[in-house]
């Protein structure tokens, strides 16, 4: 989703263009866990939109939180945050449901977006599989940014992206989803690899927030 500059009318009954930021709509996946609430939360200039339950007894046997044994909430719809990229582009961040069960509000959530963030976890890197997946079958661009969890080890970029079979096209970075310049780097990062991908005008590109 992305909508371009509009124009007004002058005083003199002129018209005018008039530089209204661009409307872009950015998915952030990945697994069950794996900071995607945190990161539209530190991100956004608004109070995010959070539709997290607590974890209870029903999902014994259905959601794996081996690694993520202290996360007591899930993600049952959506995360929803927004945010100003130098008065150029309005970010419009839609944080999928990681468990299986949730899978099937996907297409709704991608729906129309320019790109989306694949979040993984270096102790449950399987878990983006799905991501990758659904992304590259619908033709979506795409970057893979690797949250820093402390004590988790670390891995070469090169490494990752080997492990989960990516081409050398597809951008892996790391960050991390509690600070904010960690990202707003990531987000810009998409933006101009999705724009690259999509074949769209240099002019647009978003610079460094």
């Amino acid at each position: 989703m992305v909508s371009g500059p509009s124009r007004r009318n002058t005083p003199a009954g002129g018209v005018r263009a008039r530089r209204l930021p661009t409307a872009v709509k950015i998915v952030i996946a990945g697994g069950f866990g794996v900071g995607k609430t945190t990161m539209v939360g530190t991100v956004s200039e608004t109070q995010p939109l959070r539709t997290e339950e607590l974890l209870t007894d029903r999902g014994v046997g259905v959601d794996d939180v081996e690694g993520v044994e202290r996360k007591d909430t899930t993600t049952v719809a959506m995360d929803f945050g927004r945010i100003t990229m130098r008065d150029e582009y309005v970010l419009y961040l839609f944080g999928t449901p990681g468990q299986k069960r949730f899978w099937f509000m996907w297409d709704e959530v991608a729906l129309g977006a320019l790109g989306a963030v694949v979040l993984a976890d270096t102790r449950r890197l399987s878990d983006c599989f799905p991501s990758v997946d659904y992304f590259e079958r619908r033709k979506t661009p795409f970057v893979v940014a690797v949250n820093c969890f402390e004590g988790a080890k670390r891995y070469d970029l090169a490494e990752i992206q080997m492990a989960l079979n990516l081409g050398p096209r597809v951008p892996v970075m790391l960050c991390d989803a509690r600070r904010l310049d960690s990202c707003k780097e990531v987000l810009i990062d998409l933006v101009l690899h999705a724009m690259k991908y999509r074949g769209l005008s240099e002019e647009a590109q978003p610079q460094n927030a």
